[in-house]
């Protein structure tokens, strides 16, 4: 049966692998190969020509990691998809293929850490722009903050670490009628729960490192393509003008990249440029890990958003939490939205504030027995860490208090435990730091 006939839960298993194509394996094998055989001269011109697709070295495409990316560009309704070695490869990918050569990137407040310190200390010196701007909880006001030379609008759709639900659809038409993609970092929500692209996203990136995978054990990253953006509308040169000796036909005649892949040229031109010449490759096996973690996507994701509502209502009751950030709870600000874009529920991912000193969040924190104390999310482990000094620690008190991150903020990041085991440890380690203080 096509992909398209299948639904989320046949295709997070069965989708985009045939097993007769694999010598008959049940599951997706490991092709542990630096590089392939090109069989004969006149395959391999068909191959170099782009008259035939396959295999030639696993840092541009390996059939493992062509499972994974096909996998999830069904289960995301995207016409291509393209596996880099990390979350952050495929966030830096992406913007760089849309805004190489003097653009800029319109933002928010609301990102990871690594993602804000890279866009200060990287993008500038690549010639990319980043402006952020405080307008993404009115998409009317934001046309004022978009430039000449903006490029793209980029969200994470659940923004690490407090939660905040992006309007994708507004932003989509503020980002459309200014002939420029949406970019959607994805991360948090997963095809699972949320599908950008349904809402107007043109790109969804993901760190199937967090949820996808979901253990913990891999580090991998996404770019995905809706194949509905005109990439061809003049504000895109590199992908319509620029043509490519690499790209050439069989009599040597030099293509673009919408010529050659017009149904998802942005994915491919991130291929051969990005991902072939930056080189973070994803390894067959670190694919292979995500695609049986994906195998389990929604039974996972569903408990641990379960369990987040019991943690939550818990948290609510304790006088020792200041507040809450997730739409679960009480008089969030992103309910309506989340009701909008996440019905299923708005993720496992939460902060909270310790009403408390340092002293005592660093005794909560050194209590703590079930939930793991490191910086990963999305893992079947409940995980726990303190962002303003660790995964938002790049940034200085300013931009912390731009991002609405405080200095009592705590991450949680919910597993699969039993829920009440896990209410317990927090109870233990909130008792602990409240005494002798």
């Amino acid at each position: 049966m096509a992909n398209e006939e299948l639904k989320f839960d046949t295709l997070k298993i069965r989708g985009a692998y045939n097993s007769a194509e694999h010598n008959y394996a049940a599951s997706v094998p490991i092709y542990e190969t630096a590089a392939f055989d090109l069989g004969s001269a006149e395959r391999a011109g068909n191959l170099f020509s782009f008259s035939e697709l396959g295999f030639i070295y696993s840092r541009v495409g390996n059939p493992t990691t062509n499972v994974l990316e096909q996998r999830v560009a069904a289960l995301d309704g995207a016409a291509g998809a393209v596996a880099v070695g990390s979350g952050m490869a495929a966030v830096t990918y992406a913007l760089f293929n849309v805004a190489e050569n003097g653009g800029r990137i319109l933002t928010t407040p609301y990102l990871y850490g690594g993602t804000i310190d890279s866009f200060k200390k990287i993008y500038p010196k690549f010639g990319v722009g980043i402006d952020k701007s405080e307008n993404f909880h009115n998409p009317e006001e934001l046309p004022k903050d978009i430039k000449p030379d903006t490029k793209a609008i980029f969200v994470e759709s659940i923004s690490n670490p407090n939660a905040v639900v992006a309007d994708l659809e507004a932003l989509a038409k503020v980002a459309h009628d200014h002939d420029i993609p949406l970019i959607v970092d994805n991360t948090f929500a997963t095809p699972y729960l949320l599908n950008p692209i349904k809402y107007g996203a043109d790109i969804v990136i993901y760190s199937a490192t967090k949820a996808l995978g979901g253990h913990g054990n891999s580090i991998a990253g996404l770019i995905l393509e809706s194949g509905k953006f005109n990439w061809g509308n003049g504000k895109f040169p590199q992908f319509s003008e620029e043509l490519d000796y690499t790209l050439r036909d069989s009599e040597g005649k030099s293509r673009t990249f919408l010529e050659v892949f017009p149904e998802a040229p942005f994915t491919w031109r991130v291929r051969k440029n990005y991902l072939a010449y930056f080189g973070a490759a994803l390894s067959p096996f670190n694919a292979y890990l995500t695609l049986i973690g994906i195998e389990t996507l929604s039974e996972r994701i569903q408990k641990q958003v379960e369990n987040t509502k019991k943690i939550i209502d818990y948290l609510e009751d304790n006088d020792k939490v200041e507040w809450i950030k997730h739409p679960f709870a009480k008089d969030n600000p992103y309910k309506e939205l989340a009701e909008k874009y996440v019905p299923k529920g708005a993720g496992s991912i939460f902060s909270f504030g310790f009403k408390g000193t340092d002293e005592q969040i660093n005794k909560f924190l050194n209590t703590i027995k079930l939930f793991n104390y490191h910086t990963n999310v999305g893992d079947v482990r409940s995980l726990i860490i303190n962002s303003p000094k660790t995964t938002h620690g790049e940034l200085t008190r300013e931009e912390q208090e731009f991002s609405d991150i405080a200095p009592n903020t705590v991450r949680i990041s919910v597993g699969l435990e039993d829920p009440q085991d896990l209410i317990a440890d927090l109870d233990q380690a909130f008792e602990a730091a409240s005494k002798n203080n």
